[in-house]
């Protein structure tokens, strides 16, 4: 088009252009142009109009707006030939000192990818991957494991009929792995945060130099002010391509200078006070939300780094000290139950020997991403922690709390990891059977309130037999798994995830709060699986035993609120 026609006008209108919803997400110009070729020196009108977020502001902008004169010529010159709206001149740009690279897709992100939590210490066949942050200061994603082959190098237990319909996405930046440079978020602001080697998935763009003396020259220019319009001038679309990044004029000996003074003795070492991101040192003093990493160090949950994890420039740490008071079975009861203290005692042990003196309120008043109402730690454990705790932890936690309803009733927090076959049995009947025991005299003796108290701990036992025996809609379902694999009763297996385990406590009612997780069907398409071992795919009817659906083909969706009884699943064995 620069060189076979002649641009009268562009007009960039970005987003919002049109009054239709449907075109939301469109990132709009408006063309004039005529069907001859441009004079060397011919000049078109080009116009600013992105910035406004409605139809008719955009329209005044296109009536009264600045005009500015653009050289047609000179637009060979961009990136990709693209079109802008200013005069440029052929400059050094960041491809010359540095190259980036796109992450990996597993095309299946719910059951290959995890948070790291979800795991009591990192497994055998998975490995951690950066992600794009969601910090505002873009320290952040630190989150995510992968299921990963390390001999292979690709993502394990992917089929290949997944990676063919997946276009081979599972080893791509592979050229960054084990080097330093920038993680880049390709979407909307281009968040910065520092690379360090790991894996890293595709919602975020490696920079890595192609000298690393040149590293601190590189980060002061992507984290300057000046990176994201620059980017933004060639790409307006919400999420960049990756080699759009290193487009960009650089000018490498002024941002050396920039270097030298910002950072004299060298690039910051990564660190992160955030519990949600491996580099945090797993210690209740200095963290972010020092009762929330109590509250875990007393159930027994330790940080990648206090389980043998290390990261450059953030080595493996040995014991603190707090292990001798954490639970050994990762149960504790709000209430004194089995001779055991009450959760909030307990919790002001693991903070007096974490954190020396400190102010009580001050802490519960700071606690969770928006602070507390609670007036007292027994208050907020009782009324807030959980929910605190999922949003803190992207909704996939890791302390669970179980309660019977009843506002002064019956109420424990359990380690997830910990939560065996076994120990719920113990919860069921040796916890919860120690309070239904002490209720008792108080109903004999016409205490008020005491009668909705042990009715509501029954209905709670009951729920845990139920969630023990594991029939629907109890039972735990993952769709990735052949029938021969499902669990039967509660036998969970913590390479499923959270988002899997904890349905049949949440189809219960039984948790706190009702946590933020759907489970009616995952993004994308399954690849063609067996009918004998996914018959849901095909269409099972569990009520009607029988194959729904014309002609029994598969819809290829990704179901996962499905349940199946213990005996269909054991006919599966």
């Amino acid at each position: 088009m620069l060189k076979e026609q002649q641009l009268d006008s562009v007009s960039r209108l970005g987003e919002h252009a049109f009054e239709s919803s449907q075109a939301a997400g469109a990132f709009v110009a408006l063309l004039s142009l005529t069907q001859n070729q441009a004079g060397v020196d011919h000049e078109f009108a080009g116009i600013e109009a992105s910035e406004p977020q409605s139809p008719g502001e955009k329209a005044d902008v296109l009536r009264c707006g600045l005009v500015t004169a653009v050289k047609q010529a000179s637009q060979l010159d961009n990136p990709d030939d693209r079109i802008g709206l200013e005069n440029t001149e052929r400059t050094t740009r960041l491809d010359a000192s540095a190259i980036s690279l796109l992450g990996l897709g597993t095309c299946d992100a719910p059951h290959y990818v995890r948070c790291f939590w979800e795991h009591p210490s990192l497994l055998k066949n998975w490995d951690y991957m950066q992600t794009a942050s969601e910090n505002a200061d873009g320290l952040g994603g630190r989150e995510a494991v992968v299921a990963w082959n390390a001999d292979a190098k690709r993502v394990f237990g992917m089929t290949d009929e997944e990676r063919r319909q997946g276009h081979n996405q599972d080893y791509r930046g592979s050229a960054a792995w084990g080097k330093r440079g920038i993680a880049i978020s390709l979407i909307r602001n281009l968040k910065v945060s520092p690379y360090t080697g790991e894996l890293f998935d595709k919602s975020v763009a490696v920079i890595i130099p192609k000298h690393q003396a040149d590293l601190p020259a590189i980060v002061s220019f992507c984290t300057s002010e000046e990176f994201t319009p620059l980017v933004r001038k060639l790409d307006q679309k919400v999420m960049v391509t990756n080699s759009t990044l290193v487009k960009v004029p650089f000018d490498l000996p002024r941002w050396q200078k920039v270097a030298a003074e910002k950072y004299p003795h060298g690039l910051p070492k990564p660190f992160s006070s955030d519990p949600a991101q491996w580099l945090f040192d797993g210690h209740p003093k200095g963290s972010d939300q020092p009762l929330h990493v109590a509250v875990a160090r007393l159930l027994g949950y330790k940080w990648p780094r206090q389980t043998g994890s290390s990261f450059p420039d953030c080595p493996a740490l040995g014991p603190d000290g707090l292990e001798k008071l954490s639970d050994a079975n990762g149960i504790v009861c709000l209430s004194a139950t089995k001779g055991e203290a009450p959760a909030a005692e307990r919790l002001r042990g693991v903070l007096i020997h974490a954190l020396g003196k400190f102010d009580l309120s001050a802490l519960v008043a700071s606690a969770g991403p928006k602070g507390s109402k609670s007036e007292t730690l027994e208050d907020w454990l009782r009324d807030e922690f959980f929910e605190q705790h999922c949003a803190l932890f992207y909704h996939r936690p890791f302390i669970w709390h179980i309660w019977d309803g009843h506002k002064s009733g019956f109420g424990e927090l359990v380690n997830y990891h910990q939560l065996t076959h076994a120990n719920l049995e113990k919860l069921t009947y040796a916890y919860l059977g120690d309070w239904l025991r002490r209720q008792q005299p108080a109903v004999d003796a016409g205490e008020a309130g005491s009668d909705a108290r042990l009715q509501a701990a029954k209905h709670l036992q009951a729920r845990l037999k139920l969630i023990l025996e594991g029939e629907p809609p109890y039972d735990i379902f993952v769709r990735w798994k052949p029938l021969s694999k499902q669990a039967i009763g509660w036998h969970p297996n913590i390479n499923d995830g959270v988002r899997m385990n904890i349905r049949p406590f949440a189809n219960a009612d039984i948790l706190r709060k009702r946590v933020k997780i759907k489970w009616d069907k995952d993004r994308g398409n399954e690849p063609v699986r067996d009918k004998k071992d996914f018959p849901w795919f095909w269409g099972w009817d569990e009520e009607q035993q029988d194959f729904a659906g014309v002609g029994n083909e598969p819809d290829g969706n990704r179901w996962n609120d499905c349940h199946y009884t213990g005996e269909f699943k054991q006919k599966g064995r």
